[in-house]
């Protein structure tokens, strides 16, 4: 079928004004009488606080108040989300840990009396669990006594349900559990011809946006009412959330989405529900914007864990057994992405017998949030460097060999739902195409391969669509822009329309104003959104028609839309232009109601997206330095609403797969203080770091998504890591399971494969 805007390449809608420097961030928002607020924070992993010398800030010139947690009448007894976490009480659980807040008329002043509090307060140190095996034994001391329930936000990205498996324990900082069986692997294992057994560990990973969390709030006292400026992905979830913390009902308060500076899941909830605490008792507009020291220690980073696998497989390439146990660190709060990993570790490939088993542990760490896609990036490092190992070991070609495994649609997943339709062995077809793989050759540069994918979110969303009097349409939704979905949802507006794209506005309204949506995260606005965004743009287009009928005095379903005006088909002559339509129901005396099409959607059905991944690698043996000359990518993305948009989250996702293997490490010592707190010592990748990167679009049209569309933010960066593992496996012969493959752990592989 042939489209006039789905499928076209085009700018981003808010590119301009953010290129310029013209779009306003929630740092730049000003209040009249507006406050600045700077938090102190724990520099023990776990300590009693024994003294809190307020009067210390207090007395610096221009600060206003300075607030512990019992001087703010709000909040959970023991919260179990971090973003519901107002001031530590009693005792801090991680470095970091917000003790007090100083609020003051300027930020200098906020700066210099949190500074000079810090240095007065005093902790008895308590002892601190820093291993997460360790923090797992059944003896160990509890990190949050009382602790009940779990975190909802890893959730949030995939919509993937999973009991539990059901244990009756004593309480232990084993905060959840999964596991999934089939078949009898003992047996598998033991029919298997050829047998691969590693451990994999990945380290603590910083979401590294440019925009630090920050938060305004002002609290109209004679109406109740709260408002919250902030650069939140999730504008629903954030004031559900801000009203429970805050003992008010949902009606009272008002979420306002800012531009978000990068979020990559860091950015549902965090400084919210404090900073509307502090707006409500101190009667004036508060501003409170973290530090990038504050971020590295306070905020939310992707979890560190540990993957042992035991994967067998026949001569002939079949498999025949897995047996993984899973470990997440999450730090002093639940909310480790356990069972995406799992679900995503046991259902890529189809295994008779199948026994995976996971924990999440609570430790005295930061407690952990989402970043791109959760759980499947370290899921696909140990996966996806076991399935390449057993295909070399065998002798067969790693595509080969992962195609003749690969699920498809109707094959069981490790809950035992069945997969949909999904586009894995497409992805990893066109890549078998791709000149990187097509001209492999011993040039002495290592070539590996990986697969890697994203279940896919679900949320229920609704839009509405609005003819304007000058044949211009309003698109309002309620989902936060944090990748270009605008320009998206645009464009399916505007192609189900049957308009020029320049013809369509879309509208994020804030909670008072816009309609349900769910959180911008899991790869789900396109899908959810965008199929809400359709259906309200074909209502409109019908009640459109149905004037333009009587204008034309035609049939309806002899009527068409083209390039924003109504036409009878076959009769060029017979037109009516949209700004004429809209005088029919505008001003006084009209005689029919506007044009105002709306849609709700509730998508129970995930669209998961796959991709597969080539990268080419240098690897220097004195040094153990790695280079990446050449990558290569083939994914999943349903229908290409706007390829440059793919191409960048694309891009993007690479780059940041780049981080999490070879550079990216946030490193607590034995006392679980953080040793990497700055840019200076968390290393990023650089332009130079990342090769030129070819990209192929597959097109296996999702069933329910707007022309077939799917999520492709989050499976760009989950095959990276194993793909730069397999490369210099293959350069070298050497097998790092650790992440990132720093210089030192390449000599040492190295070293060991001589051995060996």
């Amino acid at each position: 079928m042939t489209y006039s805007v789905i499928g076209q390449s085009l700018p981003r809608v808010d590119g301009e004004e953010k290129i310029t420097g013209r779009a306003r961030f929630t740092g730049d928002h000003e209040l009249r009488g507006l406050l600045h607020a700077r938090l102190v924070l724990s520099p023990h992993a776990h300590a009693r606080i024994r003294r809190l010398p307020t009067a210390t800030a207090r007395a610096v010139p221009g600060v206003v108040a300075v607030f512990a947690a019992d001087d703010l009448p709000f909040g959970d007894e023991v919260p179990n989300v971090r973003g519901r976490c107002l001031l530590a009480r009693g005792e801090v659980r991680f470095v970091g840990d917000p003790v007090a807040v100083v609020v003051a008329e300027s930020e200098a002043a906020a700066a210099d009396g949190a500074e000079r509090l810090a240095a007065a307060v005093e902790f008895d140190p308590l002892p601190a669990l820093v291993d997460a095996a360790a923090a797992a034994d059944p003896d160990a001391p509890l990190v949050q006594p009382g602790l009940a329930g779990k975190s909802s936000e890893a959730s949030l990205h995939a919509a993937v349900k999973v009991d539990d498996d059901p244990q009756d324990q004593k309480p232990s900082n084993v905060s959840g559990r999964v596991r999934f069986v089939r078949g009898d692997i003992e047996r598998g294992l033991r029919e298997s011809d050829l047998v691969i057994d590693r451990t994999f560990r990945t380290s603590i990973v910083h979401q590294a946006y440019i925009e630090p969390h920050a938060t305004v709030a002002d609290y109209d006292a004679a109406a109740k009412r709260l408002t919250v400026w902030t650069a939140t992905q999730a504008l629903f979830y954030s004031r559900e959330h801000v009203s429970q913390v805050l003992g008010l009902p949902e009606s009272s308060v008002r979420i306002v989405p800012m531009p978000v500076g990068g979020g990559f899941g860091a950015k549902i909830l965090l400084l919210e529900p404090l900073a509307g605490a502090l707006a409500m008792v101190l009667r004036r507009p508060v501003r409170l914007v973290l530090t990038r020291s504050d971020e590295f220690r306070t905020a939310t980073p992707a979890p560190q864990s540990t993957f042992e696998v035991r994967l067998g497989a026949k001569h002939d390439g079949t498999l025949v057994a897995l047996r993984a146990r899973l470990l997440f660190d999450a730090g002093a709060l639940p909310g480790a992405p356990l069972n995406i990993a799992a679900l995503m570790l046991g259902g890529m490939y189809q295994v008779p017998h199948l026994d995976v088993q996971g924990r999440e542990v609570l430790t005295h760490k930061a407690p952990v949030g989402a970043y791109r896609a959760p759980g499947a990036p370290q899921a696909a490092f140990a996966l996806e460097s076991v399935i390449d190992e057993l295909a070399r070991g065998l002798g067969r070609d790693p595509i080969e060999f992962r195609l003749q495994n690969a699920s498809r649609g109707g094959d069981p997943m490790p809950s035992g739902e069945t997969w949909p339709r999904i586009g894995l062995r497409e992805s990893l077809a066109a890549l078998q195409e791709d000149p990187l793989w097509r001209n492999r050759g011993r040039d002495g540069r290592g070539i590996g391969v990986a697969a890697g994918g994203w279940f896919g979110g679900i949320e229920p969303a609704s839009a509405c669509v609005r003819l304007n009097t000058d044949g211009s349409m309003h698109v309002v939704v309620g989902s936060v822009d944090i990748s270009g979905t605008a320009t998206g949802l645009a464009q399916v507006a505007a192609e189900t329309l049957g308009v020029p794209l320049s013809r369509v506005r879309m509208i994020a309204a804030d909670s008072d104003n816009a309609p349900a949506a769910g959180m911008s995260g899991g790869s789900k606005i396109m899908y959810t959104v965008g199929s809400a965004v359709a259906k309200a743009a074909q209502d409109a287009r019908h009640q459109i028609l149905a004037l333009a009928a009587r204008r034309l005095e035609a049939a309806e379903g002899d009527l068409e839309i083209v390039d924003g005006t109504v036409r009878v088909r076959g009769v060029p002559a017979r037109t009516v232009a949209l700004a004429e339509v809209a005088k029919l129901q505008s001003g006084f005396g009209a005689s029919y109601p506007p044009v105002f099409g709306v849609a709700s959607e509730a998508i129970v059905e995930r669209a998961p997206a796959f991709g597969a991944h080539a990268a080419r690698v240098r690897v220097d043996a004195d040094s153990g330095r790695v280079r990446i000359i050449e990558y290569a990518v083939a994914q999943d993305v349903g229908r290409a609403i706007n390829p440059a948009a793919i191409f960048g989250q694309i891009h993007g996702g690479v780059a940041q797969g780049i981080g999490w293997a070879l550079l990216e490490r946030m490193s607590y010592d034995e006392h679980g203080s953080l040793v990497t707190g700055s840019f200076l010592d968390y290393a990023l990748p650089r332009a130079t770091d990342v090769p030129p990167i070819r990209t192929s679009l597959v097109e296996v049209p999702s069933e329910r998504g707007p022309f077939g569309a799917k999520g492709v933010g989050e499976p760009p960066v989950v095959p990276v890591a194993a793909a730069i593992a397999n490369a210099i496996a293959d350069a070298s012969g050497a097998r790092v399971e650790t992440l990132p493959i720093v210089p030192e752990s390449v000599v040492q592989a190295l070293a060991r494969a001589k051995r060996a």
